[in-house]
């Protein structure tokens, strides 16, 4: 595939390129910001996943979806769990509250957040301490039963690290869900370079299926289930067409995001899929 440009639509208007992996078939966000810098690219009261705020219908409708989506993670969570145990780890846990659902279904938690702002929300929430990136490296072997990942390892700035740190603290019977964007769904081709879930500089990595299975396979583990999330091909549809027009258009991002999910039942290429991941 060919090399893509992208503009940072939400923070600095900056243009990144896109190179891809034969390999792996994944992309590689150049250039990657500097350790220091990256934060800065977080810092805009549109990135709701560090808020609560619900200042539009955009935003309430947001939290809706999320709060629905949360028992079905967690629902799924409950199924592919299959340690005794019920110690869960949520690694960009945001504002908490996922964590807060798992909590409510008598799990263990703990909660990785690199946003101080979020951090705090976070910790009001479950009333834990919310843990910065540092305290992973603390983490002993074979802590948890469970680790999600709910849209994060796209933001990771160390990959092929962070994952070999996941094989690491998870349990041997545990399980890890992952949620990412994916690239070669309908609506990514349809928009190119406007798709939303290319989010540059903050998406570092853009993953298919064979990326995510080959990155896994590298530490001895495996995709054991992929699932969709239905409902991301509307979301990102609604901010493709802002960066396409200006505007929301729901209209035409209801049709489009329709249009990815009906051709989805056929490829199972959604917009964005859920993980499932065991060691082999």
């Amino acid at each position: 595939m060919d090399n893509i440009t992208v503009k940072d639509h939400s923070v600095s208007g900056e243009e990144f390129q896109l190179v891809f992996d034969d390999v792996l078939e994944m992309y590689k966000t150049e250039p990657q910001p500097s350790l220091d810098k990256l934060p800065s690219y977080y810092q805009s009261e549109d990135y709701i996943s560090h808020t609560d705020t619900k200042r539009n219908l955009f935003e309430k409708i947001y939290h809706w979806v999320r709060t629905y989506m949360l028992s079905k993670k967690m629902a799924l969570v409950d199924l592919h769990t299959n340690s005794d145990g019920k110690k869960v780890l949520d690694i960009g846990c945001g504002t908490g509250d996922f964590l807060a659902m798992a909590q409510k279904y008598n799990w263990n938690i703990s909660g990785v957040e690199p946003d101080a702002e979020a951090r705090k929300i976070a910790s009001e929430k479950t009333s834990i301490e919310i843990h910065d990136n540092n305290w992973l490296s603390k983490i002993s072997d074979d802590s948890f039963d469970a680790i999600t990942m709910w849209h994060v390892l796209e933001h990771v700035p160390n990959l092929e690290e962070q994952i070999a740190m996941l094989k690491r603290i998870v349990k041997p019977t545990g399980s890890i869900f992952i949620a990412v964007p994916n690239f070669k769904s309908h609506d990514a081709t349809h928009y190119k370079e406007l798709w939303a879930a290319f989010d540059v500089p903050r998406h570092l990595w853009h993953f298919s299926q064979k990326s995510i299975t080959e990155l896994f396979s590298k530490e001895n583990m495996k995709v054991v289930k992929i699932l969709p999330m239905k409902f991301d091909a509307y979301y990102v549809s609604l901010l493709s067409e802002k960066h396409k027009t200006g505007k929301m258009n729901p209209v035409k991002a209801f049709y489009r995001g329709f249009v990815s999910n009906f051709k989805a039942m056929n490829s199972s290429e959604y917009s964005s899929l859920i993980y499932v991941i065991k060691n082999d």
